[in-house]
């Protein structure tokens, strides 16, 4: 069972089906990934202040650096914002509509992208 609904979420045929079934939360999270950056940060400021003092802009990325389960309630809010948990890295990201799946991973991105805590830096 589970790997026929991994391979039916894979397929982008059945894509409708499974945004109808959930009440179009698989379409909102994919669309919520295409959000930009400011947009991603002014919802953080806005809505979770606690995570937006932690949120590091990587590139065009977000970060937050925070364990997975110690706020379940924020998480589900990141989770429906569009982002994601990186396992590897230990931090939620969120891509900012920048993802390229196929290409190379540094092994730490801030050593090639310029990194930031957006809380650090004042609103012109």
């Amino acid at each position: 069972m589970k790997n026929k609904l991994q391979i039916e979420a894979a397929t982008p045929a059945n894509a409708d089906q499974l945004s109808s079934n959930r009440g179009g939360r698989v379409s909102k999270y994919n669309y919520n990934r295409e959000l930009p950056t400011n947009t991603v940060l002014e919802f953080l400021r806005k809505q979770l202040p606690e995570q937006y003092e932690l949120a590091e802009v990587v590139g065009k990325w977000v970060w937050l650096e925070f364990p997975k389960a110690s706020h379940r309630a924020a998480a589900n809010t990141l989770s429906r914002l569009g982002f994601h948990w990186n396992q590897r890295r230990c931090v939620w990201q969120h891509p900012c509509g920048a993802c390229a799946p196929y290409a190379s991973h540094p092994k730490d991105p801030r050593s090639k992208y310029r990194s930031y805590f957006a809380a650090d830096v004042l609103p012109a």
